[in-house]
């Protein structure tokens, strides 16, 4: 794993609708594969060579991270804003924040906190929040200001302002948006683990890093209908729960291998495609624990509704405290994860396609 390559992916500014420069980055580290980007900025990637009779397995990964967008400017300079995907509002006062402005030019914002010197008691006492009263402050004096001299207009973008960290001695990255650039990065990973080996394969593989997941998992409903996947795995930064739940019941325990998703709000997973992705971890020597989320939802859910039905494995890399400004993930449940992708393509077969497809039904 390009340890290096998660570092500049995530680091990229990509709030939903506004990904270009996520894209650009990724297709950097896809030189030797052949890549096309549609209008909405979902971006595919096909092994060279491939036979086009061959069934199509889809690798699917959201390039989309949590943002904001400018609502309005008020009279003294600050900014009003809605988010791009789902932030709890009391993860967002007190953060730094970088709005692009329409000119490209980068500017650096406080998500207002009201100090305690100027609470009365009842608001010390609450933690109850509304978008419309959180603001963001670029150091500006006045509308004009803001306008003006920072050149910051009603629409421009902003993400969380965070630098990507790697603690080799441990073997954690920090860093922003690790839903879903961890999930990217699989995806390159995964192809260059298979690209020396492309013409033995029994499926052609699709890259495919969709836009817009965090508002609705627009881009999947537009890629997999490009694709037309028979088969597809969607990796995701799954949200890691072992600061919250005892290690008895906890599901994503960063360390704890790849996450093998049987179900969320979006997707049942298809079990004899989970079945056979635990038999070649088991094989490989992979770690890997399952989970059953009771929330969440992946590109899965859309990819899964193309064509006649499409099993979906969804791998998880757990990450603590997604959807926030800060997060962590383990350079081993990456490897997991890009390891299990690997080994499920190799041993497709078409018994094994027929099998996961259920034809051996009737």
């Amino acid at each position: 794993m390009d340890i290096e390559m998660l570092g500049r992916i995530s680091d990229a500014f990509g709030p939903s609708g506004f990904e270009e420069d996520v894209v650009r980055t990724a297709a950097g580290y896809l030189s030797r594969y052949q890549v096309e980007h549609d209008a909405m900025h979902n971006l595919y990637a096909r092994m060279p060579g491939a036979d086009e009779k061959n069934p199509v397995i889809q690798l699917d990964a959201h390039l989309d991270e949590c943002g904001f967008m400018v609502q309005c400017i008020h009279n003294n300079g600050c900014l009003g804003l809605i988010m791009l995907g789902g932030f709890h509002l009391t993860n967002i006062p007190a953060h730094t924040v970088r709005i692009r402005t329409r000119s490209g030019k980068l500017v650096k914002g406080i998500i207002t906190s009201k100090p305690v010197h100027f609470m009365n008691e009842k608001e010390r006492g609450t933690q109850n929040l509304d978008i419309e009263s959180i603001y963001v402050d670029v150091g500006a004096t006045s509308r004009k200001e803001a306008e003006e001299d920072f050149g910051i207009s009603i629409g421009d973008p902003m993400v969380p302002d965070v630098s990507f960290e790697y603690d080799e001695e441990h073997g954690i990255c920090f860093g922003k948006a690790f839903d879903n650039r961890a999930g990217c990065t699989c995806i390159i990973d995964t192809m260059d683990k298979l690209f020396d080996e492309k013409d033995k394969l029994t499926v052609n593989v699709v890259g495919a890093f969709a836009a817009q997941e965090e508002v609705g998992m627009r881009g999947a409903t537009v890629t997999s209908q490009i694709v037309k996947p028979d088969l597809a795995i969607v990796f995701e930064g799954s949200p890691s729960d072992d600061f919250f739940f005892d290690a008895g019941i906890a599901q994503g325990r960063m360390k704890g291998g790849v996450q093998i998703r049987r179900m969320d709000n979006s997707y049942i997973s298809n079990p004899v495609f989970i079945e056979y992705a635990m038999e070649t971890a088991k094989k490989f020597g992979i770690k890997y624990q399952e989970a059953v989320r009771r929330g969440g939802s992946t590109n899965a859910g859309k990819i899964s509704l193309t064509g006649k039905a499409v099993p979906v494995l969804v791998l998880g890399v757990p990450s603590r405290y997604v959807h926030t400004h800060y997060n962590f993930c383990a350079r081993v449940d990456l490897e997991a994860a890009t390891e299990l992708a690997a080994q499920v393509i190799k041993g497709l077969d078409s018994q094994v396609i027929r099998r996961i497809c259920r034809q051996d039904i009737l």
